[in-house]
């Protein structure tokens, strides 16, 4: 009998060991992973690279305090400032921890200019930044926030491309606008790019922030270094993850000059957050990403993965509703309940998972292969045949 707490409904699957795209369960069998540890394994599993690096820094330290000067961090802040709108990055160890910096570094710069009644996070309802307490009352999702009372105050909300009721809800104490460039757990809805311009224009109109949640779409997952970038706008806070290790704990908040001068010493801390052992990976990890060539190449691969589903969508009508997604973040919303649909993949050897409005979740590896695409689509052509027929 297991003594972990049961808060996760667990596969009765497990693994001991990876390469690239496939996992290998313990009992022998091969499976195409297209899970990948939720978006997390960019590179895939065992990447050689990321290996030798995480080795090669294992020898020399793991961990010192951010007391001191941490020349791996330096060097991957400084990376990702040279890449992107932001000026300054602040280092945390996972995704609602950069959300959770987010939240608190918009609030700190209004109260840093002598306006702390702006201190209100205004979100789109049933998204997803994250599981701490502040983190599920800014999703707004009645079922994460079910039994975990009182409620965090600070955040209001507004219905998925309901324009009218964005601008609605903001008012004198809104801080910042804070939005899944591409919603993930909600059913990998993608904000359109005019939309994105919109939201722009909306804040710098009535001198509020944007954040732009990118834990899971970010760091090369839309085929662009960051999605943000398809719309060619800059916010003004980012916060990422997942990707951004490839495996290993990673995560930052990215924000612009403005916003970081609120952050002096001693407003925000963490003991492991930008250690040197975790910035050595995600430097490996931006190695690999800024090669010449590899985000066109998952544009390619989207654009391929993208027409195979579509192909399957008009061949299975009946089954597949909508083929949704962005880069390698793609879902495929099916007209009956999913759970079914990603226990036959699972039974064909081909890892999904599930999100919201009856989503099947596809997230490969950035570096997956063409014949590991069609390898996907021939399983997922298989199952959609089968429950065709059924």
């Amino acid at each position: 009998m297991s003594a972990l707490v049961k808060n996760y409904n667990r596969r009765r699957i497990a693994f001991k060991r990876g390469k690239g795209s496939f996992l290998y369960s313990t009992n022998g069998k091969k499976y195409l992973d297209f899970v990948q540890g939720i978006a997390v394994n960019s590179l895939g599993h065992a990447n050689p690279y990321l290996t030798r690096a995480i080795n090669k820094q294992a020898k020399k330290v793991w961990h010192v305090s951010n007391a001191f000067i941490i020349p791996e961090g330096e060097r991957l802040a400084k990376r990702l400032t040279q890449k992107t709108f932001a000026d300054y990055v602040l280092f945390q160890n996972s995704g609602v921890e950069a959300t959770e910096a987010a939240i608190k570094a918009a609030r700190r710069y209004f109260y840093s200019i002598g306006k702390p009644q702006k201190n209100r996070i205004l979100c789109i309802k049933d998204s997803f930044h994250g599981r701490t307490l502040a983190a599920i009352f800014a999703s707004g999702s009645k079922k994460m926030t079910e039994g975990f009372g009182p409620k965090v105050p600070g955040f209001d909300h507004f219905n998925f491309a309901d324009h009218k009721g964005l601008k609605k809800a903001i008012t004198k104490k809104t801080a910042a606008i804070m939005v899944e460039t591409a919603m993930g757990e909600s059913g990998i809805k993608v904000i359109p790019d005019w939309c994105l311009k919109g939201l722009r224009k909306i804040c710098n109109k009535k001198k509020i922030l944007l954040i732009l949640d990118e834990v899971q779409c970010g760091i090369g997952r839309s085929g662009k270094f960051f999605a943000f970038e398809h719309a060619k706008i800059k916010p003004d806070i980012v916060p990422v993850a997942k990707g951004i290790g490839g495996g290993f704990p990673i995560g930052a908040v990215l924000m612009n000059k403005k916003v970081a001068s609120a952050m002096i010493p001693g407003s925000h801390g963490s003991t492991f957050g930008g250690n040197p052992l975790a910035m050595s990976v995600g430097n490996a990890v931006l190695d690999q990403i800024f090669q010449r060539g590899f985000l066109k190449n998952v544009q390619r691969s989207s654009k391929y993965f993208i027409s195979e589903l579509n192909k399957l969508k008009d061949e299975y009508p009946n089954v597949i509703k909508e083929v949704r997604g962005i880069g390698l973040l793609l879902g495929l919303q099916l007209y009956n309940d999913q759970t079914k649909f990603i226990k036959k993949l699972e039974d064909n050897k081909l890892l999904t998972m599930r999100a919201g409005e009856n989503v099947v979740r596809i997230l490969p590896p950035l570096n997956v292969k063409k014949q590991e695409i069609d390898f996907a689509i021939k399983i997922i052509s298989k199952v959609c045949n089968e429950l065709t027929y059924e």
